[in-house]
């Protein structure tokens, strides 16, 4: 089944998620079906407040970037309750997307090198470290699961260029290739 993806101006992609407890009904069709969603929304992550559930779960599939990332390539990643450890304290801007906010895309500064611990969908704890394009997408991410958005990272001349269309996204005037899920104030639209 394909979820549909909460788009920005809705208050659970700003709320902080509560940590995956095992037992959570259901985990492995829900771990499924983000994936489906992801792949429906040519995303190469998902985070669960992007499918209106404030749980600290993330899936990504980086093998599509593979080619021009090679630390990319075959990576597939279930993360539950990940915790981000900053190794390399330098900054690299690369333009950044979200399937929250269609349409928007810009540079975002963020470090290159993490040491990744998480725990897999049977609750089996890893640790890892992770460098390049591969850091900055768990990095974003996992920001999900802070109530942030990579437009959160960039200057605020750059957010009032995009203000119209930010603007756009909470009016629910914007079409996607997927379902989506408008802010509560948009009529019929949800």
């Amino acid at each position: 089944m394909k979820l549909p993806v909460y788009l920005y101006g809705h208050p659970v992609l700003r709320k902080i998620s509560e940590p995956l407890q095992e037992g959570y009904p259901d985990l492995e069709q829900l771990v499924a079906e983000m994936y489906d969603s992801m792949y429906e929304s040519e995303g190469v992550g998902l985070a669960a407040p992007q499918i209106g559930k404030n749980i600290r779960l993330v899936v990504i599939d980086a093998d599509p970037v593979g080619e021009s990332f090679p630390e990319c390539a075959g990576r597939k990643l279930t993360l539950i309750n990940p915790e981000i450890e900053i190794l390399d304290g330098d900054t690299i801007s690369r333009p950044e997307g979200c399937l929250s906010l269609p349409g928007i895309s810009e540079n975002v500064p963020r470090v290159e090198h993490i040491r990744l611990r998480w725990l897999d969908e049977k609750f089996q704890p890893h640790e890892e470290e992770i460098s390049g394009f591969l850091a900055r997408i768990v990095q974003h991410e996992c920001d999900h699961l802070e109530g942030k958005l990579f437009i959160d990272h960039i200057s605020g001349i750059r957010r009032q260029l995009n203000r119209g269309k930010l603007n756009n996204i909470v009016s629910g005037k914007v079409r996607v290739d997927y379902p989506v899920r408008f802010a509560p104030s948009v009529k019929g639209r949800r």
